[in-house]
């Protein structure tokens, strides 16, 4: 066929989606669960749904790739909310961002953490840091470092941060001195919002709803429960021939395959390479919040690092859900609780080198990556969506 694609998550299936509309039908979609979805799939718990793969909110500032899944999940159905979100720190909930709102701590912390901020690195003029742990004080001095950044990533990467590289912070705005100042004066938040400061999401289902839609569109496209085990370049073939093809998208983590043949030491050294984390997401049917969409929870005592309160998005819904590294998760009589393995991928400081490699070489073979794990980015699902519709749209020219 002319496209195989592996994996049937917001990548797969927006690009399967657009080939439809391009009047392309030889391809075939190959997916290891039964269902479609990938991270962002949704299942009944306790009389409504919950995102079994942590929280999924689709951002309201990517009008095309809106305008390409109202088609599936029309605007109607959908309910736009103001984000709300809260941080737990010293003994109390701030608003998030952090920088943006230390207005609301008490007066000597709110002193203490402007000291710290004119003191960071970035503006004394002090050398950049090229690893994370030590690049966080440096941006943002460190009482936000010790009582924020640090410990919540700790939390949610399970790692040592001196492992990890800077180049993905271009997310974290600018803290000057001045502009936490005038804050702390004004009462208010000073600066950029930050992202899904609105957000849609679905009036009676959970996220997965849309992404089921749209792979019943495909459903003469896609096999399920098939598990890629082997990957040939060379040949553009999966599991010893079954499948092959002109072209491959691969959506799915490189590390996932048990082989891949027809490639360089190096690339196989570099798929070694890539690392990333698990979570597990927890039902907690006693926790609920009237007005606070999620919360981050830093402190290293409380095993998970994120609630969401679903009833704020899930009209009618009770409970809340918990997102826990699996290496802090102990499980306790009557959890219901899902693991995805695959989570994060972890922004170690060689990685740009490594994908680098993995891209360009597997480009030159006809494969793709796409996505969250096939470009080993942390990318929302909005934005794997607008990749792959320009993708597609590039390689049907």
């Amino acid at each position: 066929m002319k496209y195989l694609i592996i994996g049937a998550g917001p990548s797969g299936l927006t690009f399967g989606n657009r080939l439809l509309d391009m009047g392309v039908r030889d391809f075939r979609i190959i997916e290891r669960e039964s269902t479609a979805g990938g991270l962002c799939r949704s299942e009944m718990v306790d009389g409504s749904y919950l995102d079994i793969g942590g929280g999924h909110f689709l951002d309201v500032r990517r009008p095309k790739v809106n305008e390409f899944l109202f088609r599936f999940m029309g605007a109607e159905e959908m309910a736009s909310y103001d984000r709300v979100t809260k941080i737990r720190t010293a003994g109390m909930r701030i608003d998030y961002p952090y920088e943006a709102n230390i207005w609301q701590l008490p007066i000597d912390e709110e002193v203490e953490h402007l000291k710290a901020i004119a003191a960071a690195g970035c503006n004394t003029g002090a050398a950049e840091p090229e690893n994370f742990l030590d690049w966080i004080p440096w941006k943002l001095g460190e009482k936000i470092a010790a009582d924020y950044m640090l410990p919540y990533n700790k939390k949610i990467f399970s790692v040592d941060l001196s492992t990890l590289g800077t180049y993905w912070m271009n997310k974290l705005p600018d803290v000057s001195f001045e502009d936490t100042l005038r804050s702390c004066l004004m009462k208010k938040p000073y600066g950029t919002l930050p992202g899904h400061a609105k957000f849609y999401y679905p009036k009676k289902y959970g996220s997965g709803e849309l992404w089921l839609r749209m792979a019943e569109r495909l459903k003469e496209h896609i096999d399920y429960d098939v598990r890629v085990s082997e990957l040939d370049m060379q040949k553009r073939s999966l599991n010893g021939g079954d499948y092959r093809a002109d072209i491959i998208i691969n959506t799915a983590p490189w590390p996932c395959f048990d082989r891949i043949d027809g490639v360089s030491e190096g690339f196989l050294k570099a798929v070694s390479c890539l690392k990333h984390s698990s979570i597990v997401v927890k039902y907690m049917p006693e926790v609920e919040d009237e007005r606070v969409n999620w919360e981050y929870v830093p402190a290293p005592e409380i095993d998970l690092h994120r609630i969401l309160y679903r009833n704020t998005f899930v009209k009618g819904s009770k409970g809340s859900w918990a997102e826990i590294n699996t290496k802090r998760y102990v499980p306790e009589e009557g959890d219901t609780a899902f693991v995805s393995d695959y989570a994060y991928p972890l922004n170690t400081i060689d990685k740009p080198e490594m994908t680098g490699l993995i891209l360009k070489e597997a480009e030159s073979c006809g494969v793709y990556g796409l996505g969250r794990w096939g470009e080993w980015e942390h990318y929302n699902s909005d934005l794997v969506v607008e990749l792959a519709m320009g993708l597609a749209e590039k390689l049907e020219k």
